[in-house]
């Protein structure tokens, strides 16, 4: 099987998830945090959606990866997706409670976009962002994505901001 590869950054490493990862993402989901996401409705959506995160590497050659810090702290996720109910490739990320405000989603989707870029090469690039969550609007502008109005939304609720994929 196909699995994410592992990437490291100053500060953290990207790597496959473990099974254990899933509880770390219930509570997240359970959480404020998550208010402005997709969160599943009970463990055994939770799974699909963890699974489906996984076995995208297998399927697609992409999916999402673990955000670990250096200390082995589990922090949270990037992904690189297109399943098919997007338009496009997505560049995602979350990070859980007590990572945030360090720099470790920038880092994470620092990591990810260079990969997209030097190994998946996709055609296009764009984060699905819910339209009230300044911070990680915040993120894609600092990674050098813009808005872009004309491009289909995962629903009605996004704005989609799009990721330069040559550089």
């Amino acid at each position: 099987m196909t699995q994410a590869p592992i990437l490291t950054g100053d500060t953290i490493r990207l790597r496959p998830h473990h099974l254990s990862d899933m509880e770390a993402f219930w509570t997240f989901y359970q959480s404020p945090r998550a208010a402005l996401m997709d969160v599943p409705n009970n463990k055994t959506h939770l799974w699909y959606g963890f699974a489906s995160e996984v076995g995208s590497w297998a399927l697609n050659g992409m999916g999402g990866w673990a955000i670990e810090t250096l200390d082995g702290d589990f922090a949270g996720q990037v992904a690189l997706t297109h399943p098919p109910h997007f338009a496009e490739t997505e560049l995602g990320w979350m990070v859980f409670d007590g990572f945030e405000g360090r720099g470790i989603a920038g880092e994470a989707a620092r990591l990810a976009l260079g990969y997209a870029r030097s190994t998946l090469k996709p055609a296009s690039l764009v984060s699905y962002i819910h339209k009230d969550n300044t911070r990680s609007i915040a993120l894609a502008q600092r990674l050098g994505a813009q808005l872009d109005p004309t491009a289909i939304p995962h629903d009605e609720t996004d704005v989609v901001y799009r990721h330069e994929v040559s550089q």
